[in-house]
Formats: C-alpha cells, structure tokens, sequence
C-alpha cells in the first residue's frame, strides 16, 4: 500500500491554512460581540463568522485529502 505524497502534501498544505484561521476566527467573532456599540458590528461578526466556516471547510478539505491519499482512493 504506497502513499500518493503529492496528495498527501497538499492535504497538509490545507490543514495548516486553516490552523491560523482556527485562531483569527473566534477572535473576530469575540471583537464583534464586545463591540456591540460599534455601527460596524455586524460586517465584522459577518467576517468573523465567514472565517469560522472557512476554517472548519479548509480542516475537512485537508483531512479527507489526508485519508484519500493514504488509502489510494483515486477518483
């Protein structure tokens, strides 16, 4: 059983684009909460949130990559 490494390489290229958006996410999510006096609150709860889906869609992308490239799931 070989490893497709390209596949692989890229699978980990997407998990670590998401590991700084893991952090930048809620931490725009929080500002937004904290600054609810702030007529631009909900533009930046909008962005907070689009960077939490993004992370969590970057993570899934990354893994399954991962796993199709250690199983040989060619497609």
């Amino acid at each position: 059983m070989a490893t497709n490494k390209e596949l692989l390489a890229k699978g980990v290229k997407y998990l670590f684009g998401a590991l700084p958006l893991m952090f930048l996410g809620p931490s725009v999510f929080y500002n937004a909460l904290m600054n609810k006096q702030n007529n631009w609150h909900y533009l930046v709860l909008v962005i907070g949130c689009a960077i939490c889906i993004t992370s969590v869609f970057l993570a899934f992308k990354g893994l399954k990559t991962m796993t199709d490239a250690l199983f040989n799931d060619t497609k």
